[in-house]
């Protein structure tokens, strides 16, 4: 029965986020005629530029990569009832840590170098996540503001080093000394940005979807953000709960920054590298509905509009603001059912 329930509720979830796609793409197309472009044209540009040949894919699954992982760790974090609008720093410290990780490590076995940079990364990132949940759990402080100060700190942290006792000697650039070539992410496509990172985000997506539906863990973490009286009747220490969600979270954002550092970024760390991806995991999870292999389509959805987003510019003639335009409608959209349930359960209790 439970089964049938869930099943039901996930059918459901899913057509909100398929209509709410469908609704963006009509509505923007609409916004292109008005605007005086051609959506078929745009949109095959679009497409060509993502599914036209093997290296566009492999662009496509490279760009769609950070958001897989920062779309996990924001799903995370909001299974547990936080909302987690800190990936953003905490990409960038997993980013940074890692990089130093693998200049110190330089000399040791690739293996050592690339789990151990992506280790340290990932703590970093976690050390973040987990500092604002104690904040949250022991002084009641909330959650999003702590993270997005916090953002502001770690981005313009690690930018001060990069900008002085790190910076690459001789460099017009903000950014570290590179590591040698052996010790980067291997390339699933030859003279692409597609990496092994891949491979590990597809590895967490089960790894989370495993972790929620069979550990006790993961159903202490839901039952926390379920119901969070009902969870602490039941015995589930809520401060500790709230702390290693948040750490794990932001693991997961740590690890999406120091993927990048492997793999795009060519074993460097550089000033500003992230477009948004913090906030663009957001509304990955969003639109995935906290659901790991959710997450994972919605990324890739993502990946694609960003990746056919410049041959739709120089082909169509469509600005590149309206990729912007796009992703607001999907979340759009998709947030109103939301809301509209939240407002009749708070009039239903009154």
């Amino acid at each position: 029965m439970k089964n049938k329930i869930n099943l039901k509720q996930n059918l459901g979830d899913l057509g909100v986020s398929v209509a709410a796609i469908v609704l963006s793409l009509v509505l923007a197309a609409v916004i292109m005629v008005l605007a005086g472009y051609n959506p078929i044209a745009a949109y095959s540009a679009m497409l060509d530029g993502a599914f036209g040949s093997a290296n566009s894919i492999a662009n496509t699954l490279a760009k769609s990569t950070p958001l897989i992982l920062v779309g996990l760790a924001c799903a995370f974090a909001n299974k547990g009832g936080i909302f987690n609008i800190g990936g953003e720093g905490q990409l960038y410290m997993g980013a940074f840590f890692a990089a130093v990780a693998g200049l110190a490590l330089q000399g040791s076995p690739r293996l050592v170098v690339i789990a151990g940079s992506l280790l340290i990364g990932a703590l970093a990132g976690g050390l973040v996540g987990a500092f604002n949940g104690f904040l949250k759990a022991k002084l009641q402080i909330n959650e999003v503001i702590v993270a997005i100060m916090l953002n502001y700190i770690c981005k313009f942290l690690t930018s001060h080093f990069v900008n002085g006792p790190l910076k690459e000697e001789g460099s017009q650039t903000a950014k570290t000394v590179a590591l040698g070539d052996e010790y980067l992410l291997t390339q699933l496509i030859p003279k692409t940005q597609l990496t092994t990172a891949f491979l590990i985000a597809v590895a967490l997506v089960v790894v989370m979807y495993f972790f929620f539906e069979k550990t006790r863990m993961g159903y202490n973490i839901r039952a926390v953000g379920e119901n969070p009286r009902a969870a602490q009747a039941a015995g589930i220490a809520m401060s500790g709960t709230v702390v290693l969600t948040m750490g794990i979270s932001g693991a997961l954002a740590g690890l999406a920054g120091a993927t990048e550092v492997f793999g795009k970024m060519g074993g460097r760390f550089i000033d500003l590298f992230s477009p948004g991806y913090g906030f663009t995991g957001i509304a990955v999870a969003v639109l995935g509905r906290n659901n790991p292999f959710a997450v994972l389509l919605s990324a890739l959805l993502f990946g694609v509009i960003e990746s056919g987003s410049m041959k739709m510019s120089y082909e169509a003639g469509v600005s590149t603001s309206m990729i912007s335009v796009m992703q607001g409608l999907v979340i759009l959209f998709v947030a109103t059912p939301a809301l509209v349930k939240m407002f009749k359960v708070k009039k239903g209790g009154k």
